[in-house]
Order: structure tokens, then sequence, then C-alpha cells
């Protein structure tokens, strides 16, 4: 029988989303707060020099990156809060270092440290176990939004934050940040009532191989690699050349950031209809990307004063939060059935790793040629990425689900190869350990209802 409730999300589930989401957000907007502000305060740090402020704005993205796999793994073998807990309390500790630090090099370990503390994979496995197969999605998106948001916050509060308390007091802001996350977790957040092993909610290692051959998730890795690069390459000379080309005073640079992120978030969103309703992502994504490179050059070309900058900045952040949100969903319409979790995760780290690679970068060009050199490579970066992307097929609009099976389904020979005969379905694998099948469907050719049917279909008498 139809559960008229099954439609909405329970409370606890509500809870389990929204909680989890604040602590994603305030996590997130302790690894962002600085990027606004490092560049130009932290000069003042014993021994800064620009290559070494790119390596304090990109440190994190190296242990985040390498870290991120093996604890998405570890929270399967001892569970998904001691994980959460353990690496809340390592990005705190990474926070008090900074916090403390006189020197660059202080600064430098102590987002090391913060990086140390990868809890993305058990946050996403835990929102698993607390949700049902179809809120999970909607949950997902909650936290999708609320890394959006506080990234937005940050490059405002930053700012802000540091005019105030100076650049120690920004990280203990953090780390405080980071407590509030425990304390969610442990009162906020309903207790599972024991893992939910299954392949959308983390890295299968029997689906790693094929995940790291296929062509088009290798295309949106290189993506989001090359996106977060030139963010951190960005801003390591952004907030530079606001002081320097522009004559505006560090501690009023909230105000460029808050334009320029306004008016991104409403000038995305047509794009994004436009791509999904009429199904051309992919003329979405080289054109954001055209944009993108586009900016850079128009940086170091026109980028002298503070209309142009302020103009340049807006249109750099709607091309970045347009392929910021566009990429995760084509990597779940493009990764095989059953493979969303593992695609999810070598993304991530693709991200983690251009987010240290473009501070170490930036910091690199700018003390080998300044500026301008910045803007450069990081154009030259995205023609790199645009030359890809090019290459990519339309990505399939297709819906993820996961369907457990019933005895007489389980028995049966052959299952996935005669769903993937029916018209709509475009990919399907039975794992037998979980006892469900994960399957791929266009919606618009058919609907979960009728999937369900024919893979668990009603008994035709009811036995006593």
């Amino acid at each position: 029988m139809h559960d008229p409730h099954s439609e909405r999300m329970s409370g606890s589930e509500t809870r389990a989303a929204s909680g989890l989401a604040l602590v994603f957000a305030f996590r997130m907007l302790g690894m962002f707060m600085v990027l606004p502000v490092l560049a130009t305060y932290g000069m003042d740090l014993a021994g800064a020099t620009p290559a070494l402020i790119g390596l304090a704005i990109g440190a994190y993205g190296l242990t985040q990156a390498f870290l991120q796999i093996p604890f998405g793994i570890l929270c399967d073998r001892i569970g998904r809060r001691p994980v959460i807990y353990g690496g809340l309390i390592v990005f705190a500790l990474g926070s008090l270092l900074a916090a403390q630090a006189d020197s660059i090099w202080g600064v430098i370990a102590g987002r090391v440290l913060q990086g140390a503390g990868a809890i993305s994979a058990a946050v996403m496995a835990l929102l698993s176990d607390l949700t049902r197969e179809q809120h999970r999605t909607k949950a997902m998106a909650m936290i999708g939004m609320s890394i959006g948001v506080s990234f937005a916050v940050a490059m405002v509060v930053g700012p802000l934050l540091t005019r105030a308390f100076g650049l120690s007091g920004l990280f203990l802001a953090t780390a405080g940040l980071a407590l509030i996350g425990i304390v969610l977790i442990a009162f906020v957040v309903p207790k599972a009532s024991g893992p939910l092993h299954h392949r959308e909610s983390g890295v299968a290692k029997e689906a790693m191989a094929a995940t790291l051959r296929h062509p088009d998730l290798l295309r949106l890795d290189f993506g989001i690699f090359v996106l977060h690069s030139v963010l951190m390459a960005s801003f390591v000379v952004l907030p530079m050349a606001l002081v320097e080309r522009a004559g505006l005073p560090k501690e009023q640079h909230w105000w460029v950031y808050l334009t320029a992120l306004v008016i991104s978030f409403f000038a995305m969103i047509p794009f994004i209809i436009y791509g999904e309703k009429k199904r051309k992502m992919k003329r979405v994504l080289i054109g954001a990307v055209t944009v993108l490179m586009l900016t850079e050059l128009y940086f170091w070309e026109f980028g002298y004063s503070l209309k142009e900058l302020v103009i340049g900045t807006v249109v750099f952040f709607i091309a970045f939060n347009l392929l910021e949100a566009s990429l995760p969903s084509l990597i779940s319409k493009v990764s095989p059935a059953g493979g969303k979790g593992t695609a999810m995760g070598v993304y991530s780290t693709s991200q983690f790793l251009g987010s240290a690679m473009g501070g170490i970068l930036g910091g690199w060009l700018f003390s080998h040629g300044g500026l301008s050199m910045v803007f450069i490579g990081c154009a030259v970066l995205l023609a790199l990425w645009l030359a890809i992307a090019v290459t990519m097929r339309e990505p399939p609009y297709v819906t993820s689900l996961r369907i457990p099976l019933s005895p007489e389904a389980q028995r049966e020979a052959g299952l996935a190869e005669r769903l993937k005969a029916v018209p709509g379905v475009t990919d399907a694998v039975v794992v037998a350990e979980e006892a469900a099948i994960y399957i791929k469907l266009d919606a618009e050719i058919l609907d979960r209802t009728s999937a369900e049917r024919l893979i668990n279909p009603a008994p035709e008498t009811c036995e006593a």
C-alpha cells in the first residue's frame, strides 16, 4: 500500500539532513574564511613570501586529498561518529595551532593539520544511514547548498572578522565552529540504528578500477581539479590587486565579495535551469569554462581600477558558482550504476588536490612574474580544461536508484540484463551482498514506481 507520508522527509530525516548540513557548513566556513584575507594580512607574519602565502592557502588541500578516501573506508570499520568527532577535533587543533602562530610556517602547519580532519565521506555515509532512499538526493542537495552558502558567507565574514580581531582571531573562530560541529553531532543529529553499507554512500573498492578508467568521469575530475586550482591561485593575487591596483584598503574588501556573490547566485540559476530542462549541460559547462578563462585574461589586461576589478570579480563568480553547482550533478549522471559513491570520492580528492596545487602554483607564479603571471597561468589551465571538456559526450539525463530486492527477485538470473533492455533504463547492476539492485533511468521515459514493479512485481495471489 502507498504510504502518503513517504513523500515527505520525516522529522528525524530533516534533523539529520539539516544538522549534518550545518556541520559541513561550519567546517567549510573555517576552511574558506582565510581565502580573501591571507594574501593581504598574512604578509605581516614572520618569514612570509608570496610563495609561502600560496602554500598556506592551499596546504589544507594536501592532507584533505590524501586522507579523504582512507577516512571513508575507516568509517565503515569503526563507525561514522568516531571518525567525525576525531576529524572535527583535529580540525579545531589545526585552527588553534594557526591562531598561535607568529610566522608563516606556523600557519602552514595549522592549515595542514586542519586538512587532516577529512570528514566529508564520513558525514555523507552518516547521512545515508539516517535517510530513506527516496529522500537521499534531497538531503545531499541540502549539504551541497550549505557548502555554497558557507563559501559565500566566508568571503564576506572572513575580511570583517580579520579586520576586528586579526588573523589569530579568525583562526580561533574556526576552532569554535568545529566545536559547535561536535555539539551538533552529539545532540542534534539522530542516532543511526546501524551503518547502512551501500555503494552510493561511500567508496566501494570493487567500483574503484572502473571509476578510474571511465573517460567522462576523468574529464570531470580534471575539471574540478582545475576549477579549485584557479580559485586558490586567483585568491593569492585578487586581494593584492584590490590593494595595489585599485587602492582599496584590505579592511573594505568584504563589500566587493558580497556584491559579486549575491549577483552571481541569481545570475547562475537561469543557466542551470536551461542546462537541465533543455538537456544542454555540456553547452553550459563549456560556456562557463570559456567565460572563466576570458575573465582571467580580462584581469591580466584590464584589471587596473576598482570598477574593472569589481566587474571581473562578479563575472568570475558567476562562472565559478555555475561550474561548482553543475559538476557534482554531472558526476551523478555519468557514473555507472552503483558507482556514484566511489566517483564522488575520487572527485572530492581531485578537488582538494586542485586546492593545494592552486595555492602553491599561484604563490610560485606571483614570486616569478607578479600578478599578471598568475592570471595568465590560470587562463592556460582553463584553456587546457576547455580542450578536454569539448571532447566529452552530452551526459545522460538519468536518475540513480537503489531498490531492495525481494527473495524471488534475488533468485532471478539475468535480472540486470533484462532491465537494461527496458526503454528508459540505461544501466543496472545487482549487488548480492546488499540484496539490492542499482539502476540508472531516464525519468521522462520510466518512473520509479514502474521500475520497482518490474524488479519486484506484486504477487498474483496472497499466501497464508
